[in-house]
């Protein structure tokens, strides 16, 4: 049971797992390159290998307090290196998170509209009745109305069905399944 709750939160977590995970392998193979790197040479303040798990720690997350920095050149390259990879790392991190917050809102969205076109949609249809019922009465602009109504009602009812058919020969979508395309004229069987 625990391990299927593992497995779980493993897949619904693995875009920030896996950018974890290679964040505490650059800190940790940055540091040791920048330690073999810096450890034996004159002025260098990275000289064991928790100051440069330090180093690259502030370096990765681009702080840079500057209490330890490199002084060769292959260190100021690793350095980089890390640098850009902390920087590339936190806008994933940052998309990743922004992405997730972004679904639940639409999810939560959604869940609030979901019957709400459908009781539009029935309102639409007893008004466009009523007024169909009295079409002799109507004036020009209340028939402009009515027709403007009604192709509004036909569109909100065709973005509600799902089923969508591509001409094989334009690729041009329809809603429902036409005689013809209306693109390129090709008879549908």
């Amino acid at each position: 049971m625990k391990t299927a709750r593992f497995n779980k939160f493993l897949q619904e977590n693995i875009n920030v797992i896996i950018p974890v995970i290679l964040t505490g392998i650059v800190i940790v193979v940055g540091g040791f390159a920048e330690y073999l790197t810096e450890y034996k040479q004159p002025g260098a303040n990275i000289t064991n290998f928790n100051d440069a798990l330090w180093w690259s720690v502030i370096t990765i997350t681009t702080v840079g307090y500057g209490d330890y920095t490199p002084v060769t050149p292959l260190g100021r390259i690793i350095a980089t290196i890390v640098m850009f990879v902390g920087i590339g790392i936190a806008v994933t991190l940052v998309t990743v998170i922004a992405q997730k917050r972004v679904e639940r809102a639409q999810e939560r969205f959604k869940s609030k509209t979901d019957g709400k076109g459908r009781i539009l949609a029935n309102e639409m249809k007893a008004t466009i009745q009523d007024k169909v019922e009295g079409i002799e009465k109507l004036t020009e602009e209340e028939f402009d109305g009515l027709m403007v109504m009604m192709k509004s009602l036909r569109l909100t009812l065709l973005e509600e069905s799902k089923e969508v058919y591509k001409c094989p020969r334009c690729g041009s979508d329809y809603r429902s399944k036409p005689k013809f395309c209306s693109n390129c004229g090709f008879a549908s069987t």
